[in-house]
């Protein structure tokens, strides 16, 4: 089953890869050298029509009588269909010589759209993070030397939780990663490497470096303006499908970032239209039960986004399943390619002609009559 989602993927790509193919902008790597195999290949063919001509056929041994056939028959138009597997045949070979040849294309600028969103996800790293938040899935397994049940260690698993969502699902996120405390920290920049985000995660989630993190206190306005500078540095701010994931416990009544108001800070992602997504985690406390929730569950929701009080695990995977469902969308990012083969259009086309025209004369006798 696994090795069939692959193929359909690979198939996906491929033909999504060929409608931004112009035929006149290919190169070819390997053009004179299938020239000359042509050549050769039909120059073996004719000296061994020839040889057979000359020596293969004698009377009586290679020829077989027939009854004359009745001239009141008549062929019909629909007997050239007999021919189809040999017609699709014939259809494969100038997709196969193409593939041979080797084509590919130089420089490239192409804009592609994927479903996907970009993503800054945003972990609070502050000491209040260090508060006790028992879990049975998330976070690390409870072992001699290892770290405490803190909410930081369950939200770091949370967020992964739901990055191996959006990987395991049809979507193709861009991906940044951010630290915070009383500054934040770009740790990762929007990238489609998940495997590079996940090992993000995992180094910012280990004990010794979570002790060794630098701001202690928090501060989610900082977060948010860094998460909206983020966008602006890739200038995404004027496209569709961005979105901040915030994963913090909510211990910030500061309503003022460097004279600036959080409402203002927020009013700019609301103006770039940047939903803000927020789980508060923080363990048995319900929306209402700490002060700080009646002043970001306002200015979170007035950005699009939603606020999560979560209290125990079930709420945070529930939380994490609800944005991943909220996060649907399309994105169109800007590519460019030094040089990029394009024959497995050429080859796969090819391949599906001739396995099809296989499978009708192996299985539909029609293309087996003769002549």
């Amino acid at each position: 089953m696994v090795a069939l989602e692959r193929l359909n993927t690979l198939i996906r790509d491929i033909l999504a890869e060929w409608q931004t193919i112009r035929v006149a902008d290919l190169l070819y790597a390997h053009r004179d050298v299938t020239v000359l195999m042509l050549v050769a290949i039909a120059g073996l063919s004719l000296v061994t029509l020839i040889a057979r001509s000359a020596f293969g056929r004698r009377p009586g041994r290679h020829q077989v009588a027939l009854p004359a056939i009745l001239d009141w028959t008549r062929g019909t138009s629909f007997s050239i269909v007999r021919h189809g597997a040999f017609l699709l045949f014939l259809a494969g070979l100038p997709l196969f010589i193409m593939a041979l040849t080797d084509p590919y294309t130089s420089l490239t600028q192409q804009e592609v759209t994927f479903p996907g969103r970009r993503i800054a996800v945003m972990i609070d790293a502050s000491s209040s993070m260090l508060a006790r938040f028992p879990t049975k899935t998330l976070g690390p397994k409870a072992s001699a030397g290892s770290p405490p049940p803190a909410a930081f260690f369950t939200t770091v698993a949370a967020a992964e939780t739901f990055i191996r969502q959006r990987i395991n699902g049809k979507y193709k996120d861009l991906i940044g990663l951010i630290e915070f405390g009383d500054e934040a920290y770009v740790v990762t920049p929007f990238t489609n490497d998940y495997d590079n985000i996940l090992l993000s995660l995992s180094l910012i989630g280990d004990w010794t470096e979570f002790m060794r993190f630098p701001d202690q206190g928090t501060t989610i306005g900082v977060a948010i303006e860094q998460g909206v500078e983020l966008f602006r540095s890739f200038d995404f701010l004027s496209a569709s499908g961005n979105l901040l994931l915030l994963f913090t416990d909510g211990q910030d009544t500061q309503v003022t970032i460097r004279g600036t108001p959080v409402t203002e800070i927020l009013a700019d992602a609301r103006r770039a239209r940047i939903p803000v997504y927020m789980i508060r985690t923080s363990y048995n406390r319900t929306l209402g039960s700490i002060v700080p929730d009646g002043i970001w569950k306002p200015a979170i929701e007035a950005t699009g986004g939603r606020f999560y009080a979560a209290s125990d695990e079930s709420t945070i995977l529930q939380a994490v399943r609800e944005i991943d469902r909220l996060s649907a969308g399309r994105i169109a990012i800007r590519q460019y390619s030094t040089e990029r083969p394009r024959f497995p259009f050429f080859a796969l086309l090819a391949a599906g002609l001739w396995t099809l025209a296989i499978g009708l004369k192996l299985t539909v006798p029609y293309f087996q009559t003769f002549p």
